[in-house]
């Protein structure tokens, strides 16, 4: 497996942990960085929130000492505003080694405000915030887009050569529209063409579910590195599986035994990153992927919904484990 360097840093592979909104925090990234992620990035973060002084923001920017270096990812429409929280990002921690500019987001409270993949129907702005945001600080700044607004404006290679023309220093490209959240099919040719029309690394993401799926857009799109999102929820081995698979060693899929035990050790992590109260709320929802097409998973997923402290979420897994052993 190749290494991916942006700008001056040079990764331990090609493998990104594609940011998710309420669920790339602390303790997942942790773990995925573990089984093999190359790169974490945070959730993004308002970046009038940064400049407003939010509280919420500066914890969005909170890392470990094992994903350096680490990225955040920052959405916003108004340039100065994107330097400023740029620059006191990069201030508020030092681990951060990269700023990604969001302009792939297509949930409609984000874009009815000009943010994310909204900023693809203006070049212009767009180029002219990525300008601000890499001539204001000395790490990297990279940029997450998508293949257009909707089918009829796929513009996502203009859109790559503006970046890299204004100072970008990578480019990760979601293979859909705006318009097609995330539905299927995943447009291999325009991340393709996006490869052919920069220099600088290109990552793919979008439709990456397993090993397989991870080689079949290194084939399809000869891009320079992979961004793992949905796919890697309740399933930080992805990483492993796709790093054996490039490496040409056999993949090995976790056993029950294996997620259940990751999935208790999450459940304490985020307890103790952030309260038992907040990080059993939060938690929950990740634990149906954990447990997805697991014999019983349907009525622990009832329980985990109703449970209140840590300890109960980790008897109903155990509970779970116990009885796909004894063949119940």
């Amino acid at each position: 497996m190749r290494n991916l360097s942006i700008g001056n840093l040079s990764l331990d592979g090609m493998l990104i942990l594609a940011p998710m909104a309420g669920f790339t925090d602390v303790s997942f990234r942790c773990l995925c960085k573990r089984f093999g992620a190359s790169l974490t990035v945070s959730e993004m973060i308002s970046a009038k929130g940064v400049f407003y002084g939010d509280r919420k923001t500066g914890q969005l920017a909170a890392s470990s000492p094992s994903e350096k270096p680490f990225a955040v990812q920052i959405f916003g429409s108004e340039p100065d505003v994107m330097t400023v929280a740029a620059v006191s990002l990069l201030r508020l921690n030092p681990q951060i080694g990269i700023v990604d500019i969001n302009m792939g987001c297509p949930m409609p409270k984000i874009t009815g405000n000009g943010d994310g993949s909204a900023l693809m129907k203006n070049l212009t702005l767009a180029g002219k915030i990525v300008a601000a945001v890499s001539g204001a600080i000395n790490a990297p700044t990279t940029v997450k887009m998508r293949t257009g607004w909707d089918e009829s404006s796929v513009n996502a290679p203009n859109l790559a050569e503006i970046c890299q023309a204004n100072g970008a220093g990578a480019i990760c490209i979601h293979g859909r529209t705006r318009s097609q959240l995330y539905r299927p099919p995943v447009d291999f040719e325009t991340i393709k063409k996006v490869k052919k029309s920069v220099t600088v690394p290109v990552i793919a993401n979008g439709g990456i579910y397993s090993a397989e799926d991870a080689l079949v857009m290194l084939e399809k799109t000869d891009c320079d590195g992979l961004a793992v999102g949905q796919g890697a929820l309740g399933n930080p081995f992805i990483f492993r599986e796709i790093s054996d698979a490039l490496s040409g060693r056999q993949v090995i899929k976790p056993e029950p035994d294996e997620i259940i035990s990751l999935a208790c050790e999450h459940v304490g992590m985020i307890c103790a990153d952030k309260g038992e109260y907040t990080g059993v709320k939060e938690i929950r929802r990740q634990l149906g992927h954990y447990i997805k097409g697991m014999n019983g998973a349907a009525e622990a997923r009832n329980r985990i919904n109703y449970a209140q402290t840590k300890d109960e979420l980790c008897c109903i897994l155990t509970s779970l484990l116990n009885g796909l052993r004894s063949g119940k």
